[in-house]
């Protein structure tokens, strides 16, 4: 009798907008926003990039689904996990949450899998919440991408990454970014994060700035040179 299980089916990926700056994409960047926001969020980031460094690339804006969030009594808001304390460093974190929208993460990778564009020329992009989500989902994926791009957040689930991280991804190249006025995700914790994956031997690129839990201009210009290097013709 054959007792094994078929895997669940992936599931459908969220609604959300895309920006195709070519005609033909070759390239793609599926990118998570933060708490409370849609992926309107960061169309002005993208259409503020010079896209004449890229070749034809697709940007995914996914908007995440709406879920009661405990830090905010309960509050129903799109969020990509729960957050059950602002207490960084041994605070409960939402692990079922996390998986459920990293599922979501390689639904976008597939549909693009499908549409023609190899892993390899995919970048994995978030900000706060939906850049702990792309940490997550980028380093345990099982084929090589392109890169993470990781901004004002952290590794989430970090004592679970060196058991779980998968070898296709262990030289991923990684930009994270921090506003050193950050009162939402402190920034020495986003350093400390950085710090894991370089132990770890991540290819990090971490850039500091003076701001709080934002993107400034420089940012979004140190951004553009990675991305160039990660998603050019002469990329991975």
């Amino acid at each position: 009798m054959d007792t094994s299980t078929t895997p669940p089916a992936p599931p459908a990926p969220l609604p959300g907008i895309e920006i195709e700056t070519g005609p033909s994409p070759e390239r793609a960047v599926i990118w998570l926003h933060g708490l409370g926001a849609d992926g309107n969020d960061f169309v002005p980031v993208v259409q503020a990039l010079d896209m004449d460094r890229l070749p034809p690339t697709r940007f995914i804006l996914p908007h995440a689904p709406s879920r009661p969030v405990t830090v905010n009594g309960g509050y129903v808001m799109p969020a990509w996990f729960d957050i059950y304390s602002l207490e960084f460093g041994n605070r409960r974190e939402d692990a079922e949450g996390i998986a459920a929208s990293a599922a979501q993460v390689e639904a976008f990778i597939a549909r693009e899998n499908a549409r023609g564009i190899e892993d390899r020329h995919i970048v994995l992009a978030g900000f706060s919440q939906g850049g702990a989500i792309v940490l997550h989902a980028g380093l345990r994926h099982p084929r090589r991408l392109a890169g993470v791009l990781a901004l004002s957040t952290f590794v989430p689930l970090a004592a679970t990454l060196a058991a779980e991280a998968n070898a296709a991804n262990r030289d991923l190249p990684v930009f994270m970014a921090h506003g050193e006025e950050d009162p939402v995700i402190p920034h020495d914790f986003g350093r400390i994060s950085g710090d894991i994956l370089q132990a770890m031997g991540y290819p990090l690129r971490w850039r500091s700035y003076p701001m709080e839990h934002a993107v400034c201009m420089e940012e979004i210009r140190d951004l553009e040179d990675w991305l160039a290097e990660v998603l050019g013709d002469a990329g991975p």
